[in-house]
């Protein structure tokens, strides 16, 4: 699984409960960027020495009907932010290469995911990192430069995924408007 020249090895890093996903909806008019919706995982791991540390995978195109039906559906990206970004972060941001992401099943809110990273660009120690966890969904966030309401954000939300049994999460903080799963 990989060495440990960084100080760390793949069997430091333990998935602990807690861990979330959620959806972004995001453009950059200014670079010409268009909109897309991409998806992130965040898996904690158990503490490493004392100090905290998780994988956070960004970024992730997969093509969702919705979001309640993620299950079977996989990505991979051969290097960094071509087009995913992998980092763990432990004492400091760590990135990794390469990603391949793959959403096991589906418990409604849940996912299950198996996440490969590989190529250490950082030397946290590890050349590659696999892990499995459940992860909660925490909403999709929607951050385009010409939507000024929710109303207008769940609508562009809507050409690109299902958005129904969200309902906006008002006053979110940042600059994104936030929707959430309707209990």
């Amino acid at each position: 699984m990989g060495d440990d020249e960084g100080g760390l090895s793949a069997r430091d890093l333990v998935p602990a409960a807690g861990g979330e996903w959620h959806g972004l909806l995001f453009d950059n008019q200014a670079v010409g960027l268009p909109p897309a919706l991409t998806w992130t995982f965040r898996i904690p791991f158990e503490p490493v020495g004392g100090d905290p540390a998780a994988l956070d995978v960004e970024w992730v195109p997969l093509e969702a009907s919705g979001w309640r039906a993620m299950a079977g559906l996989s990505a991979v990206s051969g290097s960094f932010a071509e087009p995913a970004e992998a980092s763990v972060h432990h004492h400091g941001h760590h990135r990794y290469d390469r990603v391949s992401v793959a959403v096991a099943e589906q418990d409604g809110p849940r996912i299950r995911v198996s996440v490969t990273v590989a190529g250490d660009l950082d030397a946290l120690g590890p050349a590659e990192i696999t892990v499995e966890a459940w992860l909660t969904f925490a909403g999709i966030r929607v951050q385009l430069g010409d939507t000024a309401s929710a109303e207008a954000a769940l609508q562009r939300l809507a050409a690109f995924t299902d958005q129904s049994g969200l309902a906006e999460h008002a006053g979110a903080p940042g600059v994104a408007f936030h929707f959430v799963a309707v209990a």
